[in-house]
């Protein structure tokens, strides 16, 4: 079973997320988390963490995670970051609920009007699935071909309780 839920830098899960953005993201572009605190910094303590973990026999582990900076140049408007699943559990659904979760935060308490990221050209139809759209055009980001990615917050019917945050 997979757990999701948004955490803090002092939280006991924060070493495992980023030990598996380490692995997954920064590695393969050259970076370990300490140079990617060192060149952008502040940026760690400005983010959103959101992780999905499994039980094991010594504790919880991060399978997935993704970062939201509500702080952005876009006003009303957060930005993804970092979503990551390790490679042993993907294609399971965890970057899709990871995903889920952190609009259902972003639209619920944090009030946003929407999210963008920067996906890998790779994860497009990945996005588009989940309702966002392409903006502008394709550009080179830490050497991969990148696209922008948004979705807005789905109008409130009348009467409708807002989306709640988990």
């Amino acid at each position: 079973m997979i757990t999701y839920k948004q955490i803090t830098k002092d939280d006991p899960l924060y070493p495992g997320e980023c030990r598996l953005r380490e692995r997954v993201l920064l590695t393969p572009i050259g970076y370990d988390m300490d140079r990617f605190v060192s060149e952008y910094p502040g940026f760690e303590d400005k983010f959103e963490h959101f992780v999905a973990t499994t039980k094991t026999p010594g504790g919880d582990r991060v399978v997935g995670c993704a970062l939201l900076l509500t702080d952005t140049d876009r006003s009303g408007y957060g930005k993804l970051m970092q979503m990551a699943v390790d490679p042993q559990r993907q294609g399971e659904g965890i970057g899709r609920r990871l995903v889920i979760e952190v609009e259902s935060a972003a639209f619920g308490d944090m009030g946003l009007e929407g999210i963008y990221c920067h996906a890998q050209t790779s994860a497009i139809s990945f996005y588009e699935r989940l309702g966002w759209s392409a903006e502008g055009d394709e550009f080179d980001e830490a050497g991969i071909p990148h696209r922008k990615m948004v979705i807005a917050r789905p109008p409130v019917d009348a009467g409708e309780t807002p989306i709640p945050s988990w």
